[in-house]
């Protein structure tokens, strides 16, 4: 019987891998979790410190195979189709540099700035911010600083 409580434990931690892994909707999620309850209730039903064992062991072990597969994911075939690659905060990529040239231009704007909205400077509708005050459609902007990809506005 305990052959059976440990391989049933076993195969739930394989399954909670799996599931990281493989696009199942959540069904190799659900048995891993019946797995382990199974085995938690076996161990039981065996033995009060046999369950108790099986109880820390999952509180333990669950959280660190969960973490060992999210960790590996991004370096398999399907986490590197899905993940992202080559944006770091450290050298600035993913931020738009060209709207650097917006400080100090002057715009209208189009959505209501509550404080984000949009506004149309030289031609272009870009994503503004303005610094806390509410700005309506069709006002009169000027472009006070570039910070990162934030336009920060205020009225002209």
């Amino acid at each position: 019987m305990t052959t059976t409580i440990i391989l049933l434990f076993a195969a739930g931690l394989v399954l909670i891998i799996a599931e990281v892994f493989v696009p199942s909707m959540g069904l190799l999620g659900l048995a891993a979790t019946l797995c382990i309850a199974g085995s938690i209730g076996m161990a039981f039903y065996e033995d009060t410190g046999a369950g108790a064992t099986m109880l820390v062991a999952t509180a333990v072990l669950v959280p660190l195979v969960m973490t060992f597969g999210i960790k590996l994911f991004p370096s398999t075939p399907m986490g590197k189709k899905l993940m992202a690659r080559g944006y770091s905060f450290e050298d600035g990529a993913g931020v738009d540099r060209r709207d650097q040239s917006l400080a100090g231009k002057t715009g209208i704007v189009e959505a209501p700035l509550r404080p984000a909205g949009i506004a149309r400077i030289e031609d272009r509708r870009v994503d503004v911010v303005s610094r806390g005050e509410l700005i309506d459609r069709g006002e009169p902007i000027v472009v006070v600083e570039v910070s990162g990809n934030r336009v920060i506005v205020a009225r002209a």
